[in-house]
């Protein structure tokens, strides 16, 4: 009976202590959902920013020297490799596709840019640059194809740049989509300097083509007997950064200088951006004048910005626009190889303002910089080891 009587006291307070807890704060306290990418390895778990506190994610690791990232309307992403490799990563999980043409991964080529086209869901369209081999020499090609089960198929090489260089530098090779739906990719001056003032010669150019690789008809050089008429710009080292603006539809590129002048400009049909009878850079090791300096001949575009002494090695270019990050929206974003940092850069029409770096020394060289359909930034550093990392607002 004495038993009894002290087990339902147990019990009375066992039941009174949680009707109490019941009662308590606590019931007001709600755990934040679980993030679905909870499986990512968070790298750095708070950076700040003059705008923004944010976090860095790794996505995708064990990346061969990775240049470019592009997604698909399914969320899984394409990631080229350079040694000449194009991936498919679903999350963490990675496959190779195959059916890529031939390509010389020697020096700075093998595979390099990637890009869907605007109306993927449409035409299923996926297009990319290489270095294509042409007997000891390489030529910077364009193509497209679709994609099948783990193979590309429908392959078009639509461009292929005649005559072919020697292979191991410079081949620029970013590709961007204009507003008038036009495709524009760049071609590096393949180390040689004198081409690229050579309008009968496509090193060291801007190229326009249509999205089937015809050559538009207003293109500022089209009819003429002096040009080439896929040339939209020349006069350009390395140009490995090019991106559209949404709003004003203006293409924005940059490219290496040698020692310090690597540049920003905003690309114009027919402009010449000097290279290399006008360059803010100098001469390697002895630091001398190359030519003049651009502003010196009004017949030369002078960059919106640039670089000096010492060269960034901007790569990757994004413009900004997203519900993540609402104060950098309209920044440029872009990847500096040499310094190792992500460059913040604010705009105001075509005039740079202010720039931030971020990142310092953190990731290592980031090879491209792209805004993902997400909202967030994503980086690709060009590492033997590489990976693909995300930036995430912790402000929020």
């Amino acid at each position: 009976m004495h038993f009894d009587l002290i087990r339902s006291c147990i019990v009375l307070t066992l039941l009174f202590s949680i009707i109490l807890a019941s009662c308590s704060d606590d019931q007001f306290i709600v755990e934040p959902e679980t993030d679905q990418d909870h499986e990512y390895e968070v790298i750095l778990s708070n950076e700040s920013s003059e705008e923004h506190s944010f976090r860095v994610v790794r996505i995708v690791q064990d990346l061969e020297f990775p240049w470019a990232v592009a997604w698909l309307p399914d969320g899984k992403m394409l990631i080229t490799e350079r040694p000449g490799r194009l991936l498919l990563a679903d999350g963490q999980q990675t496959s190779e596709i195959g059916g890529l043409p031939p390509i010389l991964a020697q020096g700075q080529g093998g595979m390099l840019d990637i890009v869907v086209h605007p109306d993927y869901e449409n035409n299923g369209w996926i297009y990319f640059t290489f270095s294509a081999p042409d007997g000891g020499n390489s030529a910077l090609s364009l193509a497209r194809a679709t994609l099948g089960d783990g193979e590309l198929e429908n392959l078009e090489i639509l461009y292929r740049q005649n005559p072919a260089k020697n292979p191991g530098r410079h081949y620029g090779a970013r590709i961007a989509f204009a507003e008038d739906g036009t495709l524009l990719f760049s071609i590096g001056d393949r180390g040689l300097k004198d081409p690229a003032q050579d309008l009968t010669d496509v090193t060291g150019s801007t190229i326009r083509l249509n999205d089937d690789g015809s050559v538009p008809e207003d293109n500022p050089f089209f009819g003429t007997d002096y040009a080439l008429p896929e040339i939209y710009s020349y006069g350009h080292r390395n140009a490995q950064g090019m991106a559209v603006h949404p709003e004003t539809g203006a293409i924005w590129q940059h490219e290496h200088g040698p020692r310090g002048g690597d540049a920003l400009n905003v690309i114009k049909p027919g402009g010449n951006y000097g290279w290399p009878v006008a360059t803010y850079g100098r001469n390697y090791g002895t630091m001398t004048r190359i030519g003049i300096e651009p502003h010196e001949d009004p017949d030369i575009e002078n960059p919106i910005a640039y670089w000096v002494p010492t060269s960034i090695a901007p790569s990757g270019l994004t413009i900004y626009t997203g519900n993540e990050f609402e104060n950098w929206n309209g920044n440029l974003f872009l990847g500096a190889l040499a310094q190792r940092h992500l460059r913040r850069i604010v705009i105001v029409g075509a005039e740079v303002v202010h720039q931030e770096v971020l990142l310092e020394g953190d990731l290592g060289r980031i090879r491209d910089v792209r805004t993902g359909p997400d909202g967030k930034i994503y980086l690709l550093t060009d590492h033997s080891n590489g990976a693909l990392y995300r930036l995430e607002n912790i402000d929020n």
